[in-house]
């Protein structure tokens, strides 16, 4: 009789790294282009010095003019803790900071819960 052995894998921290991209925005925008900060599938407490790192490194080499809207799409997001929005706040700070707006896509209804609870949903309006 053969016994079966039980194999557990440990998926990596960052199964879908945070990215910075410029892409053309939808029609229904005024501006022909955004520059896209992709957040990560996870983003807790964990993860959030690393991912912040690369979503502001993306944003500082972008080097976009003042008029291309900085978008986050945190559409992918699906184990998230508040750091989620700490995340966010910081890259907005960064792209206001270079005289940019910053907009977010797809947050999912329980991190804008979690906005609204802590005051902050103005400060991370949908895009």
């Amino acid at each position: 009789m053969a016994t079966a052995r039980k194999q557990t894998v440990k998926a990596s921290r960052a199964e879908k790294p945070a990215v910075a991209a410029t892409v053309p925005a939808p029609v229904a925008e005024a501006p022909a282009q955004a520059q896209m900060l992709v957040l990560p599938t996870r983003l807790v407490h964990e993860d959030a010095q690393a991912c912040l790192r690369m979503l502001t490194q993306g944003l500082q080499h972008g080097a976009q003019p003042k008029d291309v809207p900085v978008v986050a799409d945190a559409s992918a997001l699906s184990s998230f803790d508040s750091s989620a929005l700490a995340v966010l706040l910081a890259c907005r700070r960064e792209a206001l900071a270079i005289g940019r707006s910053f907009v977010v896509r797809g947050l999912h209804p329980r991190l804008a819960g979690l906005a609204g609870l802590y005051g902050v949903s103005a400060l991370l309006p949908a895009g």
